[in-house]
């Protein structure tokens, strides 16, 4: 069967003649829930400027989404896609080939941005989107004037394999031919993620290290059913997280404290129904799928425990809560490498997953709330601070030439 899907562009709507701002904001979200939830907290700091823009999320994990969306935004959700163990990509949900699957979410992504027409596109780490399926509608809205901006978190992963994966990707070439400026979503003193990397000439003096991400996330206090105080161990989406999850719920926990565990939406079945048979022989451990507000949850917490993704580190340093960083270390190595950097400046500890135990994360929540809150030394915080004046800049910026790369 041969699918075919309309791309042309939607019929011409008038533009009128004095208008709110728009931005769009663009995340692949294959695995975990760290892209939308960047974009997000993107998405709520402009809506709290004056003058907001009107926002436009697109995203295919909309729960994501949906209890945290802010006034003035609205989102595309995109069909869904998951990354598998041998790293290729496939439907999340539907059962259709990764040809058809990327053929659905480009058309809706050009026909989304043609019809909302962003002063300014802000694309999250993928360039050209996945596979390439954000390509038609950059070449659509960068005729038109958009300004486009790539986001890129604090690390992406060994120098080598980044470089490797820019080349792949036709990253440079994308940069030259669509893009405006660079944010990078860290502290250079840190870690450069851009390090060896070739950034098109043109856009070398247009690279912005804005910090991390991570004073001003709004700390809204979640309804959960959990006794103070307490400790959180949080994985993300979960798809991967299964080891931290179990050996927190055999932890022997801090006197007095009970344990708030949330699996995420993307664990495996099995592994949920694991972990809950270990909870229910605990009176002192509370197991949730999901939660709302992330980040007031972990500002309430005494200690978390988690696998090191850039939201949860920025949410703990935000809210100086001490944090236990259990990383990732394949098929990527990003998460280790933030640890170790950040874990050299007092920001968060390092358990690497080798030694993983029970015992281990009861041993250092012990410490950890009975210790004075950590104080990261020289790490900048204020990353969403400067996003509004660095959005209004670009926004209101003449449109800047571009290579033609054809």
């Amino acid at each position: 069967m041969t699918m075919t899907v309309d791309t042309a562009p939607a019929q011409r709507v008038p533009e009128p003649a004095t208008r709110t701002l728009r931005v769009a904001l663009y995340s692949h979200d294959a695995m975990g829930l760290g892209h939308i939830r960047r974009n997000l907290a993107i998405a709520r700091t402009l809506s709290g400027v004056a003058d907001a823009p009107d926002t436009l999320l697109l995203t295919s994990a909309p729960g994501a989404v949906v209890a945290e969306q802010p006034p003035g935004c609205d989102l595309v959700s995109l069909p869904g896609v998951e990354k598998g163990a041998d790293g290729a990509y496939g439907a999340r949900h539907l059962s259709i080939d990764a040809r058809h699957l990327g053929a659905i979410r480009s058309a809706i992504l050009r026909a989304s941005l043609d019809a909302f027409r962003p002063d300014v596109l802000i694309v999250d780490k993928h360039a050209c989107g996945l596979g390439g399926e954000l390509e038609p509608a950059l070449d659509l809205i960068a005729s038109r004037g958009t300004r486009i901006v790539l986001g890129v978190r604090d690390v992406l992963d060994d120098p080598a394999v980044s470089a490797e994966e820019w080349d792949r990707e036709g990253t440079a070439m994308a940069l030259a031919r669509w893009y405006d400026a660079v944010w990078v979503y860290g502290d250079r003193g840190v870690h450069d993620p851009l390090a060896g990397l070739p950034v098109p000439h043109r856009l070398r003096d247009r690279v912005v290290y804005t910090g991390y991400l991570a004073h001003g996330r709004t700390p809204d206090a979640p309804e959960v059913d959990v006794r103070e105080p307490f400790v959180l161990a949080t994985v993300g989406g979960g798809a991967d997280g299964a080891h931290v999850a179990r050996a927190f719920a055999e932890a022997p926990l801090p006197a007095g404290h009970t344990g708030l565990l949330v699996t995420g939406p993307q664990m495996p079945a099995a592994d949920r129904r694991r972990i809950a048979r270990i909870a229910a022989g605990r009176d002192d451990l509370v197991v949730r799928e999901v939660v709302d507000g992330a980040a007031g949850l972990v500002a309430r917490a005494s200690a978390v425990v988690g696998m090191g993704g850039y939201n949860t580190v920025c949410e703990a340093m935000a809210a100086r809560t001490p944090m236990l960083v259990v990383p990732r270390v394949t098929p990527r190595r990003e998460q280790l490498i933030r640890a170790r950097a950040l874990a050299d400046r007092g920001a968060v500890s390092v358990l690497e997953p080798r030694a993983l135990t029970p015992g281990a994360v009861g041993a250092w929540l012990a410490r950890a709330v009975c210790a004075p809150a950590p104080q990261p030394a020289g790490v900048d915080l204020d990353g969403l601070d400067r996003l509004p004046d660095l959005f209004r800049a670009l926004a209101e910026a003449p449109a800047a030439r571009k290579e033609t790369l054809r």
